[in-house]
This record gives C-alpha cells, structure tokens and sequence, in this order.
C-alpha cells in the first residue's frame, strides 16, 4: 500500500482518481480548498485537508509522509483567466511553485502534474505531440504550460521526480460548470432540460479529442507507478479521435443557435499518444460515442 496526496482531489477529475485508488488498496490524503470541487465527491475512508495552495507554508504539514503526489489543483477556465489573469496565475502557477516546493522539501519521490492540451495553441498541426513547440493563447494555457516548465526545472535542478499531462477535453460523472470546454456538455444539458436551443459559440465546426475521466485517471494512475524514470516527462492523455461541437448537439438532441467564437477557444485538437501508450503502457478504453450516452443515461436524458 502507498500513500498519495491528490491535491485538488474534490473536483471533477480528483475525485474519479480518488476512487481508483481507494479500489486499488492505497491510503488517500485530499488537500482541496473547496473553490470548485466538493467534498461530497469523495469517499469516506479518505484523509481529507481544506487548505489551499496560495497558502505554501499552510500547505507543507501535509505532504509529510506521503509517497507520491497528484497535483491537480487549479482555477481550469479560459474564459476566467482573461477576465482576471492575476488571480488565476496566483493558483495555477504560483500554486504549483509550493506544491513542488513541498514535494521537494520531503523528497517525494514523484508529481504527476495536470497540464493542459491548451499548451499547444490554435494553430498547432495535428495530431499534437508534446515535442511540438508550445504556443498557449490564453492566460490559462500559459500558466498551465508555466507549470509544466516547473515541473521540468524542479526535475533537473531537484531531482523531483515529475510527470506532466496534457489532458484533452475530459468528460464523465462529476462533471462540473467550471472549465475551458467541458461546459459544451452542462450547458447542452441545461437548455435541453430548460427547452432552450443549444447554444454553440462559432460555426460548431471545431473539433475535440474527448476524453473519458476514468481513462483520465488510470493515465494518472499509471504514470505515477510507471518504472522510467519521471525527468520532466510530458505526455498526452486523449484519445486520439475527433469529434466536432455539432455532432455532441446532435447526440444531445434539439434546437441550435449559433454566437460569435469565443476569444482564446482553439478550433481543433487531435492528441497523439503513441509515447504515452509506451511509456506509460496506457490505453484510452471508452469510445466517445458511448461514455456520452452513459453520461446522457446518467443525467436522465
């Protein structure tokens, strides 16, 4: 049994992680400020800390003892990064300062960090691979590929064990309002269940590489006890499909109204995961298609 923190472990993709490894056997510490995930997300045979990352000395007690660290911690959405990019750089980057610094102050052995496939940019040639050069168009691309580059710095100047991944467009149980682009999914629900249209914001043309949650966790899962050595690592997590904004509308059912593109949205995005299937021996197992209708079954629709 190892023990692990999930920082961040309240939200949407903390706490699908938090389960899993309550099944696989292991002792679980949640360190969450409540912002946006929710503590009834989680089980009860968890050690669960409110606290928050801004705060590095308040935060650093509870790294003592733990073998490993997933840090998924973060203000996740575009839109509020441009409206107020000081306090989100505070959480996103500053955040991850103290939960490195932390993890390095008890010699951790690894951090597996939640990035953002928003590092690569809207003009990016697909499919996307992480040895691609990063251009992030918003404030929380940035800050979220910032903490990558932490990452990187604190692997080489630490020797902290870190891996980085790049999630693409996660979906699933515990689904939140809060977030770049899973809120195509709340708010399609939303207008259906009011009777409203649909709104998409662009010609619904742009296209994502959708992922389920539970394959988001297990890729979590996996590159924490993976054997190679965790020197910066950057990997994808998608599942190297497509799937454009009008084809969700038409699974979801009822009318459309079309607005101006958001700024920051990027039009397309294809993961490449061939290093993250080698390196990490992960598959993606849940096709679009059906996790969407489970999650549909699951919502009442």
């Amino acid at each position: 049994m190892a023990k692990y923190l999930v920082v961040g472990g309240a939200g949407f993709i903390g706490s699908n992680l938090v389960d899993l490894l309550v099944s696989e056997g292991h002792y679980v510490r949640v360190l969450d400020n409540l912002a946006t995930g929710k503590q009834s997300n989680l089980p009860q045979n968890i050690d669960f800390i409110q606290a928050d990352i801004t705060h590095g000395d308040s935060i650093l007690p509870y790294f003592e003892g733990i073998d490993g660290v997933f840090h998924l911690a973060a203000r996740p959405s575009v839109p509020y990064s441009i409206e107020f990019p000081a306090e989100s750089s505070l959480v996103n980057i500053m955040g991850t300062v103290h939960v490195l610094e932390a993890a390095r102050h008890f010699k951790i052995k690894r951090v597996v960090y939640s990035a953002s496939s928003s590092a690569y940019g809207p003009l990016a040639k697909l499919p996307e691979k992480p040895s691609m050069i990063a251009d992030p168009a918003s404030p929380y691309a940035l800050q979220k590929y910032i903490g990558e580059l932490l990452c990187t710095q604190f692997s080489l100047q630490y020797q902290l064990d870190t891996f980085s991944l790049r999630y693409f467009n996660v979906y699933g149980p515990r689904m939140t309002d809060v977030g770049a682009y899973v809120l195509v999914f709340v708010h399609f629900l939303r207008a259906k269940r009011e009777g409203k249209p649909m709104r998409i914001y662009g010609d619904g043309t742009q296209t994502r590489d959708f992922t389920h949650v539970s394959d988001v966790a297990m890729a979590n899962y996996q590159a924490m006890i993976c054997r190679q050595d965790g020197r910066g690592v950057v990997l994808n997590v998608g599942c190297g499909n497509q799937t454009s904004i009008n084809r969700i509308a038409e699974i979801i059912g009822g009318p459309i109204e079309y607005a101006d593109p958001r700024p920051g949205d990027v039009p397309h995005s294809l993961a490449d995961i061939s290093e993250t299937k080698k390196i990490l021996g992960w598959n993606p197992k849940i096709s679009f298609e059906d996790g969407l209708r489970d999650w549909m079954k699951s919502e009442g629709l």
